[in-house]
């Protein structure tokens, strides 16, 4: 691992926004400096520089590979993942860049990172020290083979499994990730009071919670309507048919949008439906990943479109919506003419729920353009006929 001058750091403050590849194309102007390296640092910045902000305003922090900084967690998510749990001992079995470990130290007496690449384990060290985590020892090994030697017994085992192949072909069963953690789980179960698991979004939950078998808690996490993660807490003897999930949208302001409820809460839920009414609703990407579609009807008293469209319905607006809501100005078959009879600007947002066209086919059937102030809700009504709703939205 390279440590940089402070010569080195100033050239780098100095370039933090320009193009990477173009100032390696320069590095003849720069012979006293170590060029590859520093526009590595920089690359790795420029890439940490929305999710980990702290850490690349920090000049002092040495960065890893960007494909590390890609894969690592947002300060966001960490913050939220760290809520979660808390004790003696966490035990980061597949530490990588660090941090998520750093914001369990904030929660935990003493934490354990391990991680397995030398070059990764190493920078990671060197950070948890200039960061002041005194709290944070940090070892180089397999998850394995450092449960195959801990003699203790942790609070919370905390797991992310990497999800590149060989090929650096994205994973998301659970099965095909590294660590295998269908495999490890009676030893981890021995070494842990709690597992903290994180997957791909792309998992099933079901399947997840089939093969997993004894979580209690599951969170989805999404980052201003985008899922980033899925979390899962197991323990030993809890029942997955009795998990509680909860739905968690993280805004910019910091306030998290949570919706928490079982699978037996969603199956017995009544729901009604009707046709679209004054205020249409799409609830955020972490409900649906979730799978609240008739609870969330019921908790918050609204009237669904349609079994399948997970759109929302009311006569007066229901203020705070866990997603975005809409005034419904106008209704419209699926129809060319009459479509842009009503859009003669021939400009408009576009979503399709439940209905049998994707965006892009309905664009180029209709000529209609991305952007402007106009929403519209191609999708499938309680009388299983498509419609288009004209909407607002509502700030």
């Amino acid at each position: 691992m390279r440590i940089f001058s402070e010569q080195e750091k100033q050239f780098m403050q100095e370039h933090r926004q320009d193009d990477a590849a173009q100032l390696m194309l320069q590095a003849q102007r720069y012979p006293h400096l170590p060029m590859l390296e520093l526009v590595q640092q920089l690359q790795a910045r420029q890439k940490a520089a929305a999710k980990l902000p702290a850490w690349a305003a920090n000049p002092d922090v040495v960065f890893p590979a960007t494909i590390s900084v890609e894969q690592s967690s947002s300060e966001t998510t960490a913050a939220f993942k760290a809520s979660l749990v808390q004790g003696e001992l966490l035990v980061d079995l597949t530490g990588g860049f660090g941090v998520d470990s750093l914001y369990f130290a904030k929660r935990f007496k003493q934490v354990v990172h391990v991680e397995q690449n030398p070059e990764l384990q190493e920078v990671a060290r060197y950070n948890f020290d200039l960061l002041q985590a005194r709290n944070i020892q940090s070892i180089n090994t397999t998850a394995e083979a450092f449960l195959e030697g801990f003699k203790g017994k942790a609070d919370v085992l905390y797991v992310d499994p990497a999800r590149r192949g060989g090929g650096n072909e994205k994973l998301h069963l659970l099965q095909d990730c590294e660590p295998d953690v269908l495999s490890l789980l009676p030893l981890l179960f021995a070494k842990a009071n709690a597992v903290l698991l994180k997957t791909s979004p792309m998992l099933d939950i079901d399947l997840a919670l089939a093969q997993l078998g004894q979580v209690t808690k599951l969170w989805v996490v999404a980052v201003q309507n985008e899922v980033k993660e899925v979390l899962y807490l197991l323990q030993p003897e809890a029942l997955p048919a009795q998990a509680e999930r909860t739905a968690v949208n993280l805004l910019p302001n910091g306030a998290p949008q949570q919706l928490t409820f079982t699978k037996a809460a969603e199956e017995a839920a009544q729901v009604s439906y009707t046709d679209p009414q004054e205020y249409i609703y799409e609830p955020n990407a972490a409900i649906l990943k979730a799978g609240a579609y008739r609870y969330l009807g019921q908790y918050l008293h609204l009237s669904k479109l349609h079994p399948n469209s997970h759109l929302y319905t009311s006569a007066t607006l229901l203020p705070n919506f866990p997603g975005r809501a809409f005034r419904c100005t106008g209704l419209s078959r699926y129809s060319k003419k009459e479509l842009l009879r009503q859009l003669p600007g021939k400009q408009a947002n576009i979503t399709v729920r439940n209905f049998p066209e994707s965006v892009a086919g309905i664009r180029r059937k209709t000529g209609i353009r991305e952007g402007g102030d106009t929403y519209l809700f191609f999708t499938t009504d309680r009388h299983q006929k498509p419609v288009v709703l004209f909407c607002r939205k509502i700030a």
